[in-house]
C-alpha cells in the first residue's frame, strides 16, 4: 500500500467532495479516501499497482480536475 496526495480543481460545496469521493473509491485498489474541501485536496491509500494516472482519470470523469500534488 502507498499515500496518493492530489490536488483537485473545481470543488466548490460538499456535494463535490461527495462526488470526487465516490469516484475515486470506485477505482480499483483504493483503501481509502479522504476529500478537503478547504485543501483543494485528496488523501487516498491505494495499492501499489494502482496508478496516479487512473485516480487522476477518475477524478476527471466526475468533472473536475486533478494532479498529484
Amino acid at each position: 500500500m502507498r499515500r496518493v496526495s492530489l490536488e483537485v480543481q473545481g470543488m466548490k460545496c460538499d456535494g463535490c467532495t461527495s462526488s470526487v469521493s465516490e469516484a475515486l473509491a470506485a477505482v480499483a485498489g483504493v483503501e481509502s479516501v479522504d476529500v478537503q474541501l478547504g485543501e483543494s485536496r485528496a488523501s487516498l491509500v491505494v495499492a501499489n499497482e494502482t496508478s496516479d494516472e487512473a485516480l487522476v482519470a477518475a477524478v476527471e470523469a466526475a468533472g473536475f480536475g486533478a494532479s498529484p500534488a
